[in-house]
């Protein structure tokens, strides 16, 4: 392979911005009281199995999952369960929490392993370790959440021919994972073990090149467990290098269809954080309650960022107010990215096992230009890095042409920003193709359900 790759098709290079990689990780204390989502997790939310009174323990289950995609979800600390019900998240949507008030020290739940010593023997029962990973809550930290045991058991006709972990954290401002890479390394490295055993599949971890000192970290950790088909690989600094269909073109030079999977052409993408999680689960029987988020910003000093170690159900006002409070300077706060992100409607939502920054941005730099004509330049297409037309899609929403934008995939966008990062003509681009992402995936669901409908009537 070359020393530097990248995926071919479109991709940008905004100002990487990362203000906090140089700040260890640093351990949050508990608050009295934390609220644990029920919906913190791709597909359907988690069923509580306590009931309000009932004493929990750390890392005890207090939700089961409540389908085939979803995820057992514990208990962050040892308390008693004061109320059930819903309460806002990030977006001011109401989600249903478990409020637990935290009663003394933490006493974990039995059969835990808190001890710090290093298990690098792979079990080699992959029934077994799935169905560990699955207990313990594990679920993709790389944004989807989506539970790691299903993605890690493809069924009897894939072929998983590569495992890529993605250190890429191609987002601005986050460091969260790169803390990681340089501080848990060898964890990460047995837990990539334990998912390549599983897979029976190489392994490739992917790390861009402007984190060198995790690097050469990774690489020697694997030279020195001497685990066979792994290999680490510099990836060329360029958004989107983590999305998981342009690491799998970077990695395999492979396409992944639209409305295909990764496997359908032999690849498993799995977060660093995911394996981190996956190497506690398997080793330690230790459930997914904790992860690290990154508090950033372009109007923060330099020594008020900070890498924080979480426990889920934490609110962020909780957070804020630990690391300085919000700075004057803040127009937005944003948990993820400056791209991808999300800006926060509720700072008394709860971090959730995806949480991944506190991010604050000036006014200057979120203030948008007024949009003008589109000059026809092109430079959205060039940089959408799933080959869309954007420009085409927006107009195509904005004539109401759910048939057009179905036959221009609009369905494949994957919402990096490219397109609204490139237009000189300031269009909101991205608000338009995502509001047409939707409605067109809408009519995709509901035909689907209707041709299953039929099929069922037919057989009877």
């Amino acid at each position: 392979m070359a020393s530097k790759i990248t995926f071919s098709i479109g991709g940008i290079h905004p100002n990487d911005s990362k203000l906090a990689r140089e700040r260890a990780i640093e351990v949050l204390p508990l608050p009295e009281v934390v609220y644990v989502s029920m919906a913190q997790h791709l597909g359907a939310p988690a069923k509580p199995v306590v009931a309000v009174g009932d004493s929990v323990k750390t890392g005890q289950v207090i939700a089961e999952p409540g389908g085939f995609i979803s995820a057992f979800v514990h208990s962050p600390v040892t308390g008693t369960v004061k109320s059930i019900g819903p309460r806002k998240d990030l977006a001011g949507n109401n989600v249903t929490h478990i409020e637990i008030v935290r009663t003394g020290e933490d006493e974990w739940a039995e059969g835990i392993d808190l001890s710090e010593d290093l298990v690098t023997a792979i079990p080699d029962d992959r029934e077994a370790m799935l169905a560990r990973i699955k207990a313990c809550g594990v679920v993709g930290l790389g944004g989807a959440t989506f539970p790691t045991h299903v993605k890690l058991n493809p069924g009897p006709a894939a072929k998983p021919e590569c495992l890529i972990l993605n250190g890429a954290e191609c987002e601005p401002f986050l460091t969260s994972d790169y803390r990681i890479l340089l501080e848990q390394t060898d964890k990460i490295v047995v837990g990539a073990a334990i998912m390549q055993k599983i897979l029976g599949c190489r392994c490739v971890i992917g790390i861009e090149e402007n984190k060198p000192e995790a690097i050469e970290a990774v690489k020697a950790t694997v030279a020195r467990l001497g685990y066979q088909n792994m290999v680490v690989q510099t990836l060329k600094k360029r958004y989107p290098q983590g999305g998981e269909k342009q690491l799998i073109d970077a990695v395999m030079r492979r396409q992944v269809k639209s409305g295909a999977l990764p496997i359908s052409v032999g690849a498993v993408v799995q977060n660093v954080a995911t394996s981190l999680a996956v190497y506690d689960a398997v080793q330690k029987n230790r459930p997914l309650i904790t992860n690290t988020l990154t508090v950033t910003g372009n109007c923060l000093p330099v020594e008020a960022q900070h890498n924080y170690l979480f426990r889920i159900g934490m609110p962020l006002s909780y957070i804020a107010a630990y690391a300085g409070g919000v700075p004057e300077g803040a127009a937005k706060i944003v948990s993820g990215g400056p791209m991808m992100g999300k800006a926060i409607a509720n700072m008394d939502a709860c971090t959730v096992k995806g949480s991944s920054s506190l991010l604050y941005l000036s006014e200057e730099s979120t203030r948008r230009a007024p949009a003008t004509n589109c000059i026809r330049c092109g430079r959205c297409a060039s940089a959408c890095p799933m080959g869309l037309e954007p420009f085409l899609l927006a107009r195509l929403y904005r004539a109401g042409d759910n048939d057009g934008l179905e036959a221009n995939a609009v369905q494949d966008c994957i919402e990096c920003g490219c397109c609204l990062y490139s237009c000189p003509a300031n269009i909101p681009l991205l608000d338009n193709i995502r509001q047409a992402k939707g409605q067109v995936m809408g009519i995709i669901r509901a035909r689907a359900a209707a041709a299953k409908a039929a099929a069922e009537a037919a057989k009877k």
